[in-house]
């Protein structure tokens, strides 16, 4: 009997360790079966609901009822291969895990030294499981931690029905009932806190933000970039221009605040392009502010090259594994820059998110777009990889 309260289910991948011919690994990877760039040693990849035993939790972590879950380009990255059968995602990865790491919950148990959440707590949780010793810890740098564990990719996460994590990554969401009125609500906006902070790092930290009255550019309406559309409209952006393919993200990008929200293939059927366009709608002033979160920097930052306004800021948040070419002359004429970004933690991301959507200010679960039961995991990639909506939400 005790064994099947023990007893829960998790969305697992597996996928074979087989590194390309011409990919060297390092001693780092030999040592830890982590492979830095996923996309050239992990093959083959195998998502199945199983049964696992539920975790026991240490003295500083917590156990988790998992409410909510999304899930992110990462995981259909995870999923989807390339014609050697090789997965796309060029990260950090190792396998086999859970995964899943857009997620909140409430805290079931708490180990003896954990402060500051008990039992019965809503939560929300950062990915990125930074140590705190090493020296990018140390100099307050957690998302280039060099010992990191990053949930639902190096370690178990959140498409499972409990999940234990340190009591340190753990957020409290409780003041989004006032908001949200609803505690299904409240869960999927706690699910869309990791994702919103993703782009508020790279907006505000990475890319140290931009003055209110700026004209801002966004490439990609995937979550990262239909976040950053409100974000920006709520710092005060003046014009906030969105290029993206499918017509449902579009739509989603107005209701989140773009003013306007263009397809950049129709563009180019007729006769136009993504660059024209902006120096059109800024007068040719040019973009003071470019966010790329389509993950094809290849197509999408020849066009910002040529549209940037005096002193621009373009910050690269999504990922791709090629290389780019780019004339340096056009940032240094235009006194511009770019920057990349990862991650959410530190610098005060996920509480100053958890504030602007406790206050009413930004409203994320309009992204959520359908919602599948933990049972129905595989299905729900399934629909994720079709690329349709905006979020596609688990709920355990």
């Amino acid at each position: 009997m005790r064994k099947e309260l023990r007893e829960m289910r998790g969305l697992v991948l597996e996928a074979n360790w087989d590194p390309r011919p011409d990919y060297l690994l390092t001693d780092f990877e030999k040592a830890t079966g982590k492979a830095i760039t996923a996309s050239s040693v992990w093959r083959q990849p195998k998502l199945s609901l199983q049964e696992r035993p539920r975790p026991d939790i240490g003295p500083q972590q917590v156990l988790l009822k998992v409410k909510a879950c999304g899930i992110c380009g990462t995981d259909v990255h995870l999923v989807e291969t390339d014609k050697e059968g090789y997965v796309l995602y060029p990260g950090l990865a190792k396998f086999p895990s859970v995964l899943g790491h857009e997620l909140s919950g409430v805290i079931e148990e708490v180990g003896k030294e954990v402060k500051g959440v008990r039992d019965g707590d809503p939560v929300t949780v950062e990915e990125m499981n930074w140590c705190g010793m090493c020296i990018p810890c140390r100099n307050g740098f957690p998302n280039q931690c060099a010992n990191l564990e990053e949930i639902g990719i190096t370690i178990d996460g959140g498409f499972e029905d409990y999940l234990r994590v340190d009591s340190k990554y753990c957020w409290k969401i409780s003041e989004f009932m006032s908001v949200y009125k609803q505690e299904d609500k409240m869960f999927e906006a706690g699910a869309l806190v990791e994702p919103t902070s993703v782009a508020y790092n790279a907006m505000f930290e990475i890319g140290k933000g931009f003055r209110p009255g700026a004209y801002v550019v966004v490439f990609g309406a995937g979550p990262i970039g239909l976040a950053g559309i409100a974000l920006a409209k709520c710092a005060g952006a003046s014009k906030v221009i969105l290029f993206e393919v499918l017509e449902e993200r579009q739509k989603l990008g107005r209701d989140l605040g773009a003013d306007y929200a263009l397809n950049p293939i129709k563009l180019e059927q007729e006769g136009s392009s993504p660059h024209e366009v902006i120096m059109d709608l800024t007068a040719g002033d040019g973009a003071n502010f470019c966010l790329e979160s389509a993950g094809i920097p290849t197509v999408t930052l020849p066009e910002i090259e040529k549209a940037l306004a005096v002193d621009a800021t373009i910050v690269e948040v999504g990922r791709s594994a090629e290389p780019v070419p780019l004339h340096l002359e056009s940032l240094q004429v235009r006194r511009a820059r770019i920057a990349g970004a990862q991650g959410h933690s530190g610098h005060a991301n996920f509480p100053n998110v958890i504030r602007l959507m406790s206050a009413g200010m930004i409203d994320m679960t309009k992204i959520v777009t359908s919602t599948f039961a933990l049972e129905r995991g595989v299905e729900a990639f399934e629909k994720a990889k079709q690329r349709g909506g905006a979020k596609v939400m688990i709920k355990p």
